[in-house]
């Protein structure tokens, strides 16, 4: 796997990150707002539009894409912003799915194996601890492998399984890059609750680190900002490229 350089303290001049909103999102505007606070422009994207406006980095946010028809993710993975955000990932542009934008990246093949329904069959939301895995992606360099961080969880099919081969692959390449601690909320296998792909520019993942970047609204009796990191994060990836 490619390693990224650690965050740099200086921010990047006019950094510009897509946001898109696919008919169902829900948490694209919170997603935005992250953006801001992490000090770039967030940029809203249509998701019938293939232009991504020259961004250098785009969220798929969480939410319920197309009402969830067929699987979590399956239309939407369709979409004609799609095209052009899997091409660009492929050229190493940073991708972050969120939930939902985890599910979708999962459908569009950009990562491997799917999420299904919860193992006991209900919808979860609660505060969940996540152990850091992996701060070698472009969302992740703020953070400190071993690191404990608590992001709000609110999913129906957030179980993320693949087969064995898979399973050993990602192991054994580092890919994970969070996993579920305490408490598997959802059957994930290996607790995996976030996954990056071999070149570290794509990162999805079930919990909501866009509802943890703002000190006495975030979960936990700390300042509540576990996720404002993710977004500061792929801003030092940036400004080195």
């Amino acid at each position: 796997m490619h390693r990224l350089d650690t965050e740099p303290e200086v921010r990047p001049e006019g950094a510009r990150i897509g946001v898109v909103t696919f008919p169902g999102s829900l948490d694209d505007r919170d997603a935005q707002r992250a953006v801001r606070l992490a000090g770039a422009e967030p940029v809203p994207l249509w998701h019938a539009d293939e232009d991504l406006r020259g961004v250098d980095a785009v969220i798929l946010p969480g939410g319920f894409s197309y009402g969830d028809y067929l699987r979590c993710g399956a239309i939407a993975r369709f979409a004609p912003v799609m095209t052009s955000v899997i091409e660009a990932a492929g050229r190493g542009l940073p991708v972050l799915g969120i939930c939902n934008g985890f599910q979708i990246l999962c459908e569009a093949h950009l990562l491997p194996g799917a999420l299904i329904r919860n193992d006991h069959q209900r919808f979860v939301c609660r505060d969940q601890q996540l152990r850091v895995e992996n701060n070698d992606t472009a969302w992740t360099t703020g953070y400190s492998v071993g690191q404990t961080v608590t992001f709000p969880l609110k999913n129906g099919e957030g179980g993320f399984v693949a087969d064995q081969r898979t399973l050993d692959e990602l192991e054994g390449e580092g890919r994970v890059v969070l996993r579920y601690e305490g408490h598997n909320p959802n059957g994930s296998l290996n607790d995996i609750a976030a996954l990056t792909n071999a070149a570290g520019n794509i990162v999805g993942l079930m919990p909501h680190p866009e509802h943890a970047v703002e000190p006495g609204f975030g979960p936990g009796s700390g300042s509540g900002t576990d996720g404002l990191a993710m977004f500061t994060s792929v801003l030092g990836v940036l400004i080195t490229a």
